[in-house]
């Protein structure tokens, strides 16, 4: 960067000697000009560097057949997970770009080591919640999501959320909408009920506690310094093994990010 910026600082050493106020002006233009070119590009070297898409959630949600779906476009027989998975997907679109898909274990146990060691590289959370059993996991997903949303590295880097509704091949599968008007209304009182401050996945905070959405007002996603969106979807397929995967709202996101 100090090369770069060299030659606007030895003329500007060599005008400097000069009294005229107006090429002073012109040249100080142009060294704001370039410090900003130079910011912009540091920037955007550092956005571009992160190309994972972290699959996030409880056990059984659906991550890792959502996972293989992605990838191959068939159905497979999937187990809870254990440790992380990750292959290149290409988008389904024009430009040809690609992203690095990393599936996450959900166990309660595993899930957050795995996501400290991924979450500086991700570009983009993808959230499953299984619609079908939402109604009896709902503190457990806003708690999940809660660890996530008050992580420092997460608030900084501010990547795009998308909360993929799961599952909605079956009959009993809540709607994307409802499944946010839950989730605001869990992560809202889990806001107001911790008197600790929550601890990131960094450790507790040490200049107080993460504000969650803004302070005097009920939560709702809009607050949050990253894009959230709510998409249906359905791993397994309307015929199970048998049908496709309707995951055509998940591809059309993921072409949007990468």
């Amino acid at each position: 960067a100090a090369g770069g910026l060299e030659p606007y600082l030895d003329s500007l050493r060599r005008e400097l000697r000069v009294s005229d106020p107006a090429v002073l002006s012109v040249l100080l233009a142009l060294l704001a000009v370039a410090l900003t070119l130079l910011i912009w590009r540091l920037l955007q070297g550092r956005k571009g560097g992160r190309k994972a898409v972290l699959l996030l959630g409880l056990c059984d949600a659906g991550k890792t057949l959502l996972f293989a779906r992605l990838l191959t476009g068939r159905y497979r027989d999937t187990q809870t997970s254990i440790t992380d998975s990750f292959a290149t997907y290409r988008v389904s679109s024009d430009k040809g770009a690609n992203v690095t898909l990393i599936d996450l274990p959900g166990h309660e146990s595993l899930r957050l080591q795995f996501l400290e060691r991924f979450k500086a590289a991700a570009r983009a959370l993808v959230f499953v919640v299984d619609s079908v059993a939402f109604q009896r996991e709902v503190k457990d997903v806003a708690e999940f999501l809660y660890q996530v949303l008050v992580d420092s590295t997460i608030l900084k880097n501010a990547p795009a959320l998308l909360i993929a509704c799961n599952k909605q091949d079956v009959t009993m599968a809540k709607s994307a909408k409802l499944i946010q008007q839950q989730l605001e209304k869990e992560l809202n009182t889990l806001r107001v009920t911790r008197s600790a401050a929550p601890t990131s996945l960094d450790g507790p905070a040490t200049g107080g506690p993460a504000q969650l959405g803004k302070k005097g007002k009920d939560f709702d996603f809009s607050q949050l310094p990253m894009k959230v969106e709510f998409v249906e979807c359905s791993a397994r397929g309307s015929k199970g093994e048998d049908g496709d995967a309707d995951l055509e709202a998940l591809e059309k996101w993921l072409a949007k990010i990468a």
